[in-house]
């Protein structure tokens, strides 16, 4: 058995005889890397369910979005059959809900600059999720 390496993909190399002649089957398998950007308080159970399915997580500490708070950027590099089961996984973890935030608000100046808050009601959660072809994949 030989194994080589193509541009975007993975590929074997398997030789079998059969009636003294050599017979070569090549099986290639397509890469991709899923970049699913959670909210931090999701993270933690993302990465256990993922590495529970035997899937490498890199985890990378953002911050970005409407209320600038903590995010976390996850990369999986994968087969290409195996996206659907990673995306479900982030699915099954990652769902909306609603948060209430106060906001203060400035009043005019002949008020004395008097800080008024009141509560906004907000959806959270979820995930952005990307899915990029691989040029090449190395795993050392």
């Amino acid at each position: 058995m030989d194994k080589c390496k193509l541009n975007n993909k993975k590929a074997s190399i398997y030789g079998k005889i059969i009636d003294s002649k050599l017979y070569y089957l090549r099986v290639v398998i397509i890469m991709k890397l899923v970049i699913a950007i959670v909210q931090d308080e999701d993270s933690t159970d993302v990465i256990e369910a993922l590495t529970e399915e035997d899937y490498r997580v890199t985890k990378l500490a953002t911050t970005g979005g409407f209320l600038k708070s903590g995010n976390t950027t996850l990369m999986v590099g994968i087969e290409e059959e195996k996206v659907q089961s990673v995306i479900e996984v982030i699915k099954q973890i990652c769902k909306k809900r609603k948060e209430t935030l106060v906001t203060p608000t400035t009043l005019s100046s002949s008020e004395g600059g008097y800080m008024q808050q009141y509560p906004v009601q907000i959806n959270v959660g979820g995930a952005t999720i990307f899915v990029i072809d691989v040029d090449q994949f190395v795993k050392i």
